[in-house]
């Protein structure tokens, strides 16, 4: 979402059009943050679904395994 320039200013792009961070309000600020936390927390729980649904996958199969052993 962001990458310096020679002059170490950030530069946000958002809809295809580049700001740059530091001639942003504080509002701004804050709503980026929140944007960059929230991207972040998304990631992770993307991670741990992606665990979740790999560790339901593999009881289904041992209960299968069970089922077909018995």
């Amino acid at each position: 979402m962001s990458k310096k320039t020679k002059k170490e200013k950030t530069v946000i792009t958002v809809n295809d059009v580049e700001h740059i961070y530091e001639d942003m309000t504080d509002e701004q600020k804050t709503i980026i943050n929140h944007v960059n936390d929230l991207d972040r927390k998304i990631s992770t729980s993307q991670f741990n679904l992606d665990q979740l649904m790999f560790g339901k996958s593999a009881f289904v199969n041992a209960l299968s395994v069970s089922l077909e052993a018995a």
